[in-house]
């Protein structure tokens, strides 16, 4: 544990940068550290509490003598394998927003808790004055640190603060008059109607956690609180929203416990935008899946968010190489075996499938499975049970498999190197994984998620990335898809140590790439040369539009270059609409 409170005293330094409180747990609720923040709210010392039980120590004011993340749900404790979040008031009045993280480092044994919370007090107070014409209140909002919009009873934005403006993306201009449901995603349009019915009853409604499109097209885990706003008269005249950044506390759990949602899915390309359409289907079945793409496309991601969705999120996920275990061994790790199948087993040994009971089983690079192999789990695909080695007794298990391949198994079946009744079990669901070649639209917003995921798992802010470095990553051609994105990226992060990102920090490899942004190497087209900023802003806006934003094609028509559109886009604040 005390190799735990170095590792977070960086994280507890940045908490206290944010005004958030930070306590470090104990598998049995002991207090280990306490950040400056906690201290202040609690009104605990973290010198006096350590080692001290939770319970005893903010008993006064704070937990009244009960912890409220025992018994979330009636006879049910907390489990070790989730976050819990809980909003409202505690027993002094306060309006907390309190999450409890467990420390459960590549899913191994439970190490601690990590609560985190945040007085909302003072705004919550702001909220219960606030009238929709009161200018000198907006201007207090305009400077709170969480992102506040109001809009009419037709849902426009009327009010749009400089925290909502950091959040989104969005600059004031983009929003007013604007509908609220743009900044939403069309699967999360039951926050719309929560607004709708708040301006249409008065009554207050909060979402613990919905997704919000910034104006980049990333996808942003937030949480959204709704009131209604009324006249002198007390008539309603519309609605308030509040809006809280929520991705610190996602990478920090996906840094913590390796657990995968659809927010870490980042894409806007077509080919994305199916698999973001078809994957909640297929997670909530139990349809034996089959995810087929290159190598580095991040299969392995699919197939967690799969699992995590489903009704099997609380069971465990197991992963079995196939390609990376000898073929003598393949059979007892996957199947298991008993005492005496073989010189050696003095006892019996479970496998793989059973260790999946109950759960999901990812069989990846399935194509370099034996043949003689391929018959016993297609037993397994067929009756759910299977002979352990060296056991006459067939064992039972209830799980969902999930496989992958980078070779397309329809040619191995034509080679007879796999089965084709295999085949056809598996491929019940197919799902296709495009290589970062055919998406490099998104490749920004790849970029941009890659930095906010390795920096929270150094317990870091993200660094910004210098022009002529987001030149170099946009212009490479990736052989290794998202695998090298994220291995050039986190090189340049321990390089850069704390700075903005320069091509010099990039993999020398990467530097000596010819710079297509530099003048003398690619011309910009005679057409976009010739008008003024106007003219060329329209130019650009009128190419985007055409090709559905499309900027390979877009930039393909004006005759420029990918990364010099890039950069025009950024000077006059294009982007989709």
């Amino acid at each position: 544990m005390d190799q735990i409170l170095l590792t977070y005293t960086q994280l507890f330094r940045l908490f206290d940068s944010l005004a958030i409180g930070a306590i470090l747990l104990s598998p049995d609720f002991n207090l280990m550290g306490l950040n400056r923040s906690a201290e202040l709210m609690t009104g605990a010392s973290a010198a006096e509490a350590k080692g001290k039980p939770c319970r005893q120590v903010l008993a006064q004011g704070w937990c009244d003598g009960a912890c409220r993340f025992e018994s979330l749900e009636p006879g049910h404790r907390l489990s070790a394998d989730k976050e819990a979040c809980i909003a409202g008031l505690d027993p002094d009045g306060r309006n907390l927003t309190r999450m409890l993280l467990p420390l459960q480092p590549q899913k191994g044994a439970l190490t601690g808790w990590l609560e985190i919370f945040q007085d909302h007090s003072a705004f919550k107070d702001l909220l219960k004055r606030i009238r929709y014409e009161d200018q000198r209140l907006k201007m207090i909002l305009d400077n709170l640190d969480i992102g506040v919009m109001t809009v009419d009873r037709g849902e426009h934005v009327t009010f749009f603060n400089t925290t909502a403006e950091t959040i989104t993306g969005y600059s004031r201009e983009d929003i007013l008059g604007k509908s609220i449901s743009l900044l939403f995603q069309e699967r999360e349009a039951q926050n719309n109607h929560r607004l709708n019915e708040t301006i249409r009853d008065g009554e207050p409604r909060s979402s613990q956690e919905t997704l919000l499109t910034t104006r980049g097209g990333d996808t942003l885990p937030v949480r959204a609180e709704y009131m209604a706003l009324k006249n002198k008269e007390g008539k309603i005249v519309g609605g308030l929203a509040t809006i809280s950044d929520l991705s610190l506390f996602h990478q920090l759990n996906r840094a913590i416990q390796d657990r995968y949602t659809f927010y870490d899915m980042v894409g806007r390309s077509p080919a994305m935008k199916r698999l973001f359409e078809i994957i909640p289907v297929v997670a909530v079945s139990d349809a034996t899946v089959l995810i087929e793409g290159a190598t580095g496309t991040g299969k392995d991601l699919v197939a967690n968010v799969i699992h995590n969705a489903s009704h099997r999120a609380d069971r465990p996920l197991i992963k079995v190489n196939c390609a990376a275990l000898p073929d003598n061994l393949l059979e007892s790790e996957m199947f298991g075996y008993v005492k005496g199948a073989f010189t050696g087993a003095d006892r019996d040994k479970p496998g793989r499938f059973q260790d999946a009971d109950g759960g999901s089983i990812f069989l990846d690079e399935i194509g370099d499975m034996p043949l003689q192999l391929q018959a016993k789990l297609l037993r397994v695909l067929e009756d759910r049970e299977f002979y352990p080695l060296g056991s006459r007794k067939t064992v039972k298990v209830d799980i969902r498999i999930i496989s992958a391949t980078n070779a397309g198994l329809e040619t191995l079946v034509k080679e007879k190197r796999f089965r084709e009744d295999l085949y056809y079990r598996l491929n019940v669901m197919r799902l296709e994984v495009p290589p970062l070649c055919e998406r490099r639209d998104d490749l920004p917003l790849l970029i941009s998620h890659l930095l906010k995921k390795l920096a929270a798992g150094r317990f870091r802010k993200p660094p910004e990335i210098s022009e002529d470095a987001m030149a170099v990553l946009l212009n490479h051609n990736y052989p290794g898809n998202i695998r090298e994105l994220e291995n050039i990226i986190e090189h340049a992060l321990i390089i850069s140590r704390g700075e903005p990102i320069r091509k010099s920090h990039l993999p020398f490899s990467l530097q000596q790439q010819v710079d297509p942004c530099r003048v003398e190497n690619v011309p910009e087209s005679p057409r976009l040369n010739e008008g003024v900023e106007s003219g060329e802003k329209t130019l650009i806006l009128a190419a985007l539009r055409k090709h559905h934003w499309q900027r390979g094609e877009a930039a393909g028509e004006l005759a420029i270059d990918r990364t010099t559109l890039w950069r025009k886009m950024k000077k006059y604040g294009l982007s989709p609409e």
